[in-house]
């Protein structure tokens, strides 16, 4: 009797506390977290992730479309009580487009892998359009985009300058 009791309770244990990787779709899934300035110009951007596939990120000598950017974030700037999207900058050679894409490196090279945690962002050299009169207050959208080029929910924070 004292051992069946002793089997079951170690059964019990083991049961509890044996647990199932975590299931997620194949879309990722962002959420916002932070964004920290890290010097007067330069931005760290956090966000969480979750990819059911774990196809997220690019290898160094990814360079072509559609595997050159998997990051894409979009600039707006509050003008007139509404924002507004501000595409390119006018320069002394022309004009510029102006976001902050960029890359993400690869994440897992395990395959069908579901992967889940944070990323951290650096946006450089600059946050903010340096020599528009409206960037008191602006508004940043970004989303992600995966190896089978799933696209992730589109994520949208504020910051006052």
């Amino acid at each position: 009797m004292k051992k069946t009791v002793c089997f079951t309770l170690i059964l019990i244990l083991f049961l509890c506390t044996c647990t199932r990787p975590e299931e997620y779709s194949d879309i990722p899934e962002i959420k916002f977290i932070s964004f920290e300035k890290i010097n007067k110009d330069e931005g760290l951007l956090i966000f969480y992730f979750q990819d059911g596939d774990g196809d997220i990120g690019l290898d160094a000598w990814e360079t072509q479309p559609p595997f050159d950017v998997n990051f894409f974030c979009d600039y707006y700037e509050k003008q007139n009580g509404k924002f507004e999207k501000v595409d390119s900058v006018e320069t002394s050679s022309g004009m510029l487009p102006f976001n902050f894409n960029g890359r993400i490196p690869r994440l897992s090279s395990l395959p069908k892998e579901s992967i889940n945690g944070e990323i951290y962002y650096t946006i450089s050299p600059m946050y903010y359009h340096p020599f528009s009169p409206h960037n008191d207050t602006i508004q940043l959208k970004f989303y992600i985009v995966d190896r089978k080029l799933h696209k992730s929910n589109v994520v949208e924070f504020v910051i006052i300058r």
